[in-house]
């Protein structure tokens, strides 16, 4: 192993550490300057602590969540706009609990200077530690082996993250076996794209032999073994593939969830709902709601409601996907689906148990059918509940294929849980605040 890749979470670790130190530094010099004398009953040395330290559970749980304390992993824009929304949600947050602790609305002065000071360190942070990576590790240098389909495109999604990446040769699985592990060798890992079988395999094998990393495009199989679990009852290993979706215990704190969630937001939407019906009643006088039936978990069809953002008769002449230039698409309708308004009133579903607020996009019948005709594994995904937003949404663009976003889907599927849920609500707020930004974000644990 490279002598400085071994040290890399280490610094990663302590880096993450200046950084949250900075920020719990700034608010407790404002706390302790303008909040902790004035209010109603003052805090003795414990109580001051105990704020502080809810503030740094907040400032982690947040940045954690956001992927703000990844060293080297996101792009810098992207490390930038993740923590300029999670310091901006946890000093409203911290706002108002000050303001309960004091028993009426504090100053909002100090805390608008202090996260206008943690977007100073956070960027002159990211800079710093920007510089430090890639000094540290520069872009590896891969080769990568593809096979029956010219691997362009996976080539051309690596190459854009160049402080990562550095893609020196390609090699098709056709030559001769020999060679491609001689080329291998000289370089720091291989990207495997659309390889199967045995060949496979020996690759994979000769690359942990020596060392190489391997960058794996998964096919539908290896999504659903990476989301089984061991036995250990024999001296024979197992890996148990249960493939029936959630369990009980999961599908009843999901709902809960989502009906919590989803009340909360009807209550707190509403204004904004009002003021787009209006929006929509000016601009063409048509329906407000348009609702179109789609597929959730199981096959069973609902009815899903949206904002109308296109023409009353967009689909007189048939069923056709909207792109983001179709004609279609009303001056009010451009604007909602741009920040993904248009699907608010999916909340109604979720409330009725028609949709979760994270799972698969529920899709059409018409188009299951044609997808499942290209791809049959494409009914997996209705082995849950339909979402409001998913994995393939905060990490998809508007032309990811079908394929991938099937896999996406499955990946979510496969490694389900609460906390996956709630990470991926948080990604979908900075989606519709940033909804050009690219999404490469979440990382799926075990």
């Amino acid at each position: 192993m490279n002598s400085k890749e071994q040290y890399k979470r280490i610094i990663s670790f302590f880096s993450s550490c200046i950084l949250l130190v900075l920020l719990a530094a700034d608010f407790i010099f404002i706390w302790y300057e303008c909040y902790s004398d004035v209010i109603v009953l003052p805090f003795y040395r414990r109580g001051n602590w105990v704020v502080i330290a809810i503030y740094m559970v907040l400032t982690f749980i947040f940045f954690k969540a956001y992927g703000g304390l990844t060293m080297g992993y996101l792009k810098r824009s992207d490390m930038l706009y993740s923590q300029f929304i999670s310091i901006t949600a946890i000093n409203i947050i911290t706002y108002f609990q000050i303001s309960v602790i004091g028993r009426d609305f504090m100053r909002v002065w100090p805390m608008f200077i202090m996260t206008v000071t943690d977007f100073i360190i956070i960027a002159a942070w990211i800079m710093a530690n920007n510089k430090i990576y890639l000094h540290l590790y520069p872009p590896r240098k891969l080769i990568i082996v593809y096979g029956s389909r010219n691997a362009v495109t996976l080539t051309n999604k690596m190459s854009r993250r160049e402080d990562k990446y550095m893609i020196c040769e390609s090699i098709n699985i056709h030559e001769d076996i020999g060679k491609i592990k001689e080329e291998i060798l000289k370089y720091e890992g291989a990207i495997i794209c659309d390889i199967s079988g045995q060949v496979r395999n020996d690759i994979i094998k000769f690359c942990f032999d020596n060392s190489k990393r391997v960058y794996i495009a998964p096919k539908i199989s290896d999504i659903i073994i990476r989301g089984g679990s061991d036995i250990n009852l024999f001296d024979t290993p197992l890996i148990l593939c249960r493939n029936s979706g959630l369990s009980f215990e999961q599908r009843l704190l999901k709902r809960m969830l989502d009906f919590v969630l989803s009340l909360i937001a009807v209550v707190v939407l509403s204004p904004v709902m009002l003021l787009i019906a209006i929006a929509i009643k000016i601009d063409d006088g048509g329906k407000v709601i348009y609702k179109q039936k789609r597929l959730t978990i199981n096959a069973e069809e609902f009815y899903v409601y949206k904002f109308r953002s296109m023409i009353a008769d967009a689909e007189k002449g048939g069923i056709k996907l909207a792109t983001d230039s179709d004609p279609r698409i009303t001056r009010v309708g451009r604007f909602l689906r741009k920040c993904r308004l248009d699907e608010i009133p999916q909340f109604f579903n979720i409330l009725r148990g028609d949709m979760s607020l994270v799972g698969p996009r529920p899709e059409r019948p018409e188009l299951t059918e044609k997808y499942e005709k290209e791809m049959p594994e494409f009914k997996f995904r209705l082995k849950v509940k339909a979402g409001l937003t998913g994995y393939a949404q905060v990490l998809g663009v508007y032309d990811t294929t079908p394929l991938d976003k099937l896999k996406m889907d499955l990946m979510y599927i496969e490694r389900y849980s609460v906390a996956l849920d709630l990470r991926i609500i948080l990604m979908t707020l900075k989606t519709m605040i940033f909804p050009g930004e690219s999404n490469e974000k979440i990382k799926i644990d075990k």
